[in-house]
């Protein structure tokens, strides 16, 4: 802990204007930044020696409709020298595009795509920013909260076609009849059944 702690003065000692907040929790560091330091930070994170935290394991985001600021960005950072992970973070607002990290981190190309296919938020200068999850002509984006459980689409192979094909999503519930009484006690069919 002693480690974090002293990983954690260093990187706000350098990074001093760049970094809103930090924090330790869950053995790594948390930091949030504003998103046009994100390039800056990355940069010196990678490089700098008393960080090296030279391995991008994730990008994603967390989706907030009802904010100003919808998205909430999330790179999450491993260090093998200094055995340490680190968080980092920023707000950002719908239809607003950020810096790509493909310059710096290359396995960031697939990650970008993946939260550009998911939420739609666009990556600038982003090598091949396409859809990777879904089909090319998929609408919306899965895992925005606004999203439809059912999807706007179904897929399906037609056998008379010979061909997939995308339907409207048609939901037919039948009409059920529930019994209200309690099932621990035991419903009244199967009470007669056990009778018989």
């Amino acid at each position: 802990m002693e480690n974090l702690e002293s990983l954690e003065k260093a990187i706000n000692s350098e990074l001093t204007t760049k970094i809103l907040s930090s924090n330790i929790k869950h053995d790594q560091i948390n930091i949030c930044i504003e998103d046009n330091n994100l390039i800056d930070v990355m940069i010196f994170l990678k490089t700098h020696l008393s960080t090296k935290f030279k391995q991008l394991i994730d990008i994603t985001a967390v989706d907030y409709p009802e904010r100003d600021k919808r998205f909430k960005m999330v790179y999450l950072l491993l260090s093998h020298e200094k055995n340490s992970r680190i968080k980092i973070e920023f707000d950002m607002q719908e239809g607003e595009i950020i810096s790509s990290l493909t310059s710096i981190f290359p396995s960031a190309n697939w990650m970008e795509r993946e939260v550009f296919d998911m939420y739609g938020v666009e990556f600038k200068d982003h090598p091949d920013l396409r859809r990777i999850l879904t089909d090319y002509g998929f609408k919306g984006h899965p895992l925005r909260k606004d999203f439809p459980l059912t999807g706007h689409n179904e897929v399906r192979y037609s056998e008379e076609d010979k061909k997939v094909i995308y339907e409207p999503v048609k939901l037919e519930q039948n009409y059920r009849n529930f019994d209200y009484e309690s099932p621990w006690e035991g419903t009244r069919y199967i009470k007669e059944q056990a009778k018989k």
